[in-house]
């Protein structure tokens, strides 16, 4: 019960996976939340000093019961990585508001409720709360007005938990990440738009995952201790470029 312990939403791939993983290294125990049953059992088969925990973020019973799980199995949380996220693209005049709800009730409502019910458990850690936002909610983007417009509120959902959770103790942060490398990505840009991408970063290259999860694991540990109420662009040096891609546009 002593061992500290992350907590991880959205932790059956990518960004997520790759946090499971870094905080596994370091010797944490870490619960994998998500809400696609067979990718999460897959993702933790094998990983010593994980267990999944199957549930909604968006769901209020569900994330009240994911917290509960996650004490019952280590008896703390240390770390709290809002992760769990919709991508959902399109057009202003495309986007009904049925997509519009999808993306927020996951995107913001997820974060919100988790956090939520996690903050009595936060409070007797002096815990970290690091949300996931995106580099889309920092400057605008083509497609995006769902997306963009979540991730803008996390942003600023952010600076609310550390004003008011930091008498407590309580550090939240966020990461705000530019084009990175999955498997979902590579799947759908386009040559054209991958070449853009690299036009427009300064590093001229897309992050990886475990490139943003190290920066999530110094947000949740002791190296960060007078951090909090931060927004931190793990991004090559793209929001610096300032306009957008025309190839998106397409």
């Amino acid at each position: 019960m002593s061992q500290k312990t992350a907590l991880v939403t959205g932790a059956a791939r990518g960004i997520g996976l790759a946090t499971t993983r870094r905080f596994l290294a370091d010797g944490w125990t870490v619960a994998m939340i998500d809400r696609d049953e067979p990718a999460l059992m897959a993702a933790a088969d094998g990983l010593t000093g994980a267990f999944p925990v199957l549930a909604d973020v968006s769901i209020p019973d569900q994330a009240s019961r994911l917290i509960d799980e996650t004490l019952a199995r280590s008896g703390r949380i240390d770390a709290l990585v809002n992760n769990a996220g919709v991508a959902d693209f399109g057009p202003v005049e495309d986007t009904g508001f049925d997509r519009w709800r999808r993306v927020m009730e996951t995107n913001l409502d997820g974060v919100f409720l988790v956090t939520q019910a996690a903050t009595p458990a936060l409070k007797a850690s002096k815990g970290a709360i690091v949300n996931i936002a995106s580099i889309s909610g920092l400057r605008a983007s083509t497609l995006r007005v769902a997306y963009g417009t979540s991730k803008a509120a996390v942003i600023q959902l952010t600076l609310q938990q550390a004003v008011e959770l930091g008498e407590h103790g309580i550090r939240a942060n966020c990461v705000a990440p530019g084009p990175v490398r999955t498997k979902l990505a590579m799947a759908v840009h386009s040559p054209e738009i991958i070449a853009a991408y690299h036009d427009a970063i300064p590093l001229n290259r897309y992050g990886s995952e475990d490139e943003i999860a190290e920066v999530i694991h110094f947000l949740c540990s002791p190296r960060a201790s007078y951090v909090t109420g931060q927004t931190i662009a793990v991004d090559g040096g793209f929001e610096a470029t300032g306009i957008g891609l025309p190839a998106l546009r397409a």
